[in-house]
């Protein structure tokens, strides 16, 4: 009887936690947002820099890689690796906008940029969960722990 209870008490801790995953991924779709829209900045501030010098993006690149700077080909290599991200987290964040609801729980486990994640992380604050997403989560979370521990109940019960 006290295991039951435990377990209990162990899925509920559980199902609290996991009715927190829709609340930390609405804190890592603002951040993302907010990224999006700074690496966009940076972006048009480097395509605006190449059109004064009649270049394209591609062209400006491939000229900074040829200049015998290493400072302006070190340049050249972060600004390529910006407008990858760049594009990136464009995909997530359009990956969230096409998932629905329940979608955006399954596109964050699988759809996520790691920094954004720590950060995010760091400066989570947890919230009541009063959505759909939140009861779900909760209760899916209790459920399967509590299932996973009276599973486990029985076979050291069974054991000789």
């Amino acid at each position: 009887m006290i295991g039951r209870t435990i377990a209990v008490a162990i899925a509920a801790v559980v199902g609290v936690g996991a009715s927190q995953l829709p609340e930390f991924g609405q804190q890592y779709r603002q951040r993302l947002g907010g990224a999006v829209d700074e690496l966009r900045r940076v972006a048009a501030s480097f395509d605006q820099d190449a059109a004064d010098n009649g270049l394209d993006r591609p062209a400006a690149l491939a000229e900074m890689s040829r200049n015998p700077s290493g400072l302006v080909q070190d340049r050249a290599a972060s600004m390529s690796e910006t407008m990858e991200r760049l594009g990136d987290l464009e995909a997530q964040q359009q990956a969230f906008r096409d998932a629905g609801a329940f979608g955006r729980l399954y596109t964050l486990t699988t759809h996520f940029d790691p920094p954004l994640v720590n950060a995010t992380w760091q400066d989570y604050e947890p919230a009541v969960p009063v959505t759909s997403e939140g009861f779900v989560a909760a209760g899916g979370g209790f459920l399967a722990t509590l299932l996973l521990l009276l599973g486990l109940g029985r076979l050291v019960r069974r054991r000789p």
